[in-house]
């Protein structure tokens, strides 16, 4: 699943961009195409399974980015552009909230304008063809059309299609459409060095016009977050605890980025490797399976469990398992997240 990061020119979305997929990308600036890279999400609930199963490696859940080109005013370039945030899951929107002429909350509202006109198009079109198939008697046609008119009704009122109330029916008639005001949206709040918790004007702003769509903000310094990245690992504690602040903001915003998309994490631990791995919220434990191979899933018998809040109590499975608190799931078990699973399976 891809996240879009975006945000208007200035606003240190390919500086994050950069920090976040750790250098690992060469981006290409004034260009079109977006730059596109995976970054690891940091998970303190790792460590802290390796510390109770000793283990070779330990291997981090990974995210997968894609830094989009601002949107162009016109023309086939902005047609372009919106494309590229179209095929993305979930939207990570960077705010300029460091520099003496920000304006947080105007460049916020532009940028969800800009979708909400994009929708508007794409759901009047649609409509269209819907209640002419729903006249016909067509039921998927019928669904599709109240969704549809649903939405409409939201974006002419200058709202995202994100901001309704939709049952999960509604959702399924909508999904096809790919609408962008429709996606989940993070908002990130770029501040200055002098700034970290967005205690000043722009932080606030931002955070007021967020919280008003029910919202959440993340604040970080993207300036700073590449310098503490580029630092030596050992160096890197210090600089934090200089400044108050206990792990790099990228860690908390990875995660809700992963939030946002609405995934959960689940863990496999062994002597080879301590694994975290991401899957849809309600997913089964068979599709959680597909996530670490297909014929964990095709071949699915059942997954024994416990949760890692259990390990940190019991202090080993072996324990969990004396205790009776070791879980064996059968294919209808939905995941949770903290979840330490072992895949039982035949093919």
């Amino acid at each position: 699943m891809e996240c879009g990061i975006v945000g208007l020119p200035g606003s240190g979305k390919t500086c994050l961009f950069q920090v976040l997929t750790a250098h690992a990308v060469a981006v290409k600036t004034g260009a079109l195409d977006p730059n596109v890279g995976q970054a690891d999400i940091p998970d303190p609930r790792l460590r802290e399974i390796a510390r109770f199963v000793p283990t070779r490696k330990i291997v981090p859940a990974r995210l997968e980015l894609v830094d989009i080109p601002g949107i162009p005013a016109g023309g086939d370039t902005r047609a372009a552009v919106l494309a590229h945030i179209r095929t993305v899951v979930a939207l990570c929107h960077v705010v300029d909230c460091f520099g003496q002429t920000a304006d947080p909350a105007s460049a916020r509202s532009s940028l969800e304008l800009e979708l909400v006109l994009a929708d508007l198009d794409v759901i009047e079109n649609s409509l269209r063809r819907a209640r002419k198939a729903a006249r016909g008697g067509d039921e998927e046609a019928a669904r599709r059309r109240d969704a549809l008119e649903k939405a409409l009704a939201l974006v002419e009122a200058g709202r995202p299609v994100s901001a309704g109330d939709w049952s999960t029916a509604e959702e399924l008639a909508l999904r096809g459409f790919g609408l962008l005001s429709a996606k989940p949206a993070l908002t990130v709040a770029n501040v200055a060095e002098g700034d970290l918790r967005g205690a000043g004007a722009p932080a606030r702003a931002l955070r007021e016009a967020v919280a008003g769509d029910g919202g959440a903000v993340v604040v970080l310094c993207a300036a700073l977050e590449r310098e503490i990245a580029e630092l030596p690992e050992d160096e890197r504690a210090e600089m934090l605890a200089s400044m108050g602040l206990e792990e790099p903001a990228v860690g908390p915003l990875a995660r809700a980025l992963n939030d946002s998309l609405g995934l959960a994490t689940f863990y496999t631990a062994g002597d080879k490797e301590v694994r975290a791995w991401i899957v849809r919220r309600g997913a089964t434990a068979p599709e959680a399976g597909g996530a670490v191979h297909s014929d964990i899933e095709r071949g699915f018998i059942r997954a024994e469990c416990y949760h890692v809040d259990e390990l940190r109590e019991f202090g080993s499975e072996k324990a969990i398992r004396e205790a009776g608190r070791l879980r064996s799931e059968g294919q209808r078990y939905v995941m949770r997240d903290g979840d330490v699973v072992r895949f039982l399976f035949n093919v």
